[in-house]
């Protein structure tokens, strides 16, 4: 349901757009009774918002004449999506992308409220975006607003959270950065309760309070990098070692961060993974264009045999 303040803007981007609209009318569209729609045409009065009331059974409402609005004016969730989507607009590896962002916030940022403006810019500070993958795990506004506040204010708050099995807590927390990954937003930080680095989805985050008390974030931290490390670090049935025959840049192009972690050395590049089904990672490997070496486990080379007996097998059938 929107908020009442969005439904008051709404009604004054009505009267603009249209000029003059009956009380039924303007009700309808914002979907409030005519009882609820005349105490927001009292709270646009009380904002300094001239308006003239035509009485009687074809009454109307319109703004006086010659009034004209400010160009822009924005709710803290217009706020947020514009933000988010010049942060996105830089993700896209577009070189007109970096001065085309800087200048849209520039010219945001002479309309906007301070209260606005700071939400603005802790967004642009803090978040960053990988836009290469489709599902989409929508997360919470508000708590995309207090953690990007906080992490660029460098102040500890406190969330309450539920873990993936349901189970509900509440954490004291340094958010550091925030990242957008696979469909899903991520609060990266410390994290009291563990004494460790942590990665909450804001899908799961509820209530999040500041509590005034600043911390020092890393120098040079990078929410998403780490973020796609913890990923690739997380331990499953097999741990993995294949040298790949390449240079690094070939390497990162053909696996990204998250499917492992590659290491310069002699003679190629080390990759480091883990996974529970070794036939799907032979079929990744049995794509690459470059030569490697499977150094561990044994059955992935069990695996890497079976997938070119089979692609033989389809080879000659279709010959």
């Amino acid at each position: 349901m929107a908020l009442p303040t969005t439904r008051v803007l709404a009604v004054l981007d009505l009267l603009q757009s249209h000029g003059r609209m009956s009380g039924p009318e303007l009700a309808r569209r914002v979907g409030v009774d005519v009882r609820t729609l005349r105490r927001y045409i009292v709270m646009l009065e009380d904002l300094g918002i001239p308006l003239t009331t035509e009485r009687g059974r074809h009454g109307a409402y319109m703004l006086v004449a010659g009034f004209r609005l400010p160009p822009m004016m924005f709710t803290n969730d217009e706020a947020v999506a514009l933000s988010v989507g010049m942060v996105a607009a830089r993700g896209l590896g577009l070189a007109e992308a970096a001065p085309a962002v800087e200048s849209a916030q520039a010219k945001l940022a002479r309309v906007m409220p301070d209260g606005l403006k700071r939400h603005v810019r802790a967004i642009a500070g803090t978040v960053k975006v990988d836009l290469r993958h489709a599902p989409n795990t929508p997360g919470s506004n508000a708590a995309l607003i207090a953690l990007t506040a906080a992490a660029q204010a460098q102040q500890r708050v406190r969330m309450d959270y539920v873990s993936s099995q349901g189970a509900p807590s509440e954490r004291s927390f340094d958010p550091y950065g925030l990242a957008y990954w696979a469909g899903g937003w991520y609060a990266v930080g410390w994290c009291h309760l563990r004494g460790d680095l942590r990665s909450f989805r804001l899908d799961r985050v509820g209530e999040v309070v500041a509590l005034g008390l600043p911390f020092r974030r890393p120098a040079g931290f990078d929410a998403l990098d780490h973020l796609l490390r913890s990923i690739a670090a997380v331990p499953r049935a097999h741990a993995i070692e294949v040298r790949l025959r390449t240079d690094l840049r070939s390497a990162r192009e053909a696996f990204p961060l998250v499917f492992g972690l590659l290491e310069p050395v002699d003679g190629g590049v080390l990759l480091r993974s883990s996974a529970d089904d070794l036939g799907w990672f032979a079929r990744q490997l049995a794509g690459l264009r470059f030569d490697f070496e499977i150094r561990a486990p044994d059955l992935l080379r069990t695996e890497l045999a079976r997938c070119a007996a089979r692609l033989h097998a389809l080879a000659a059938a279709g010959s």
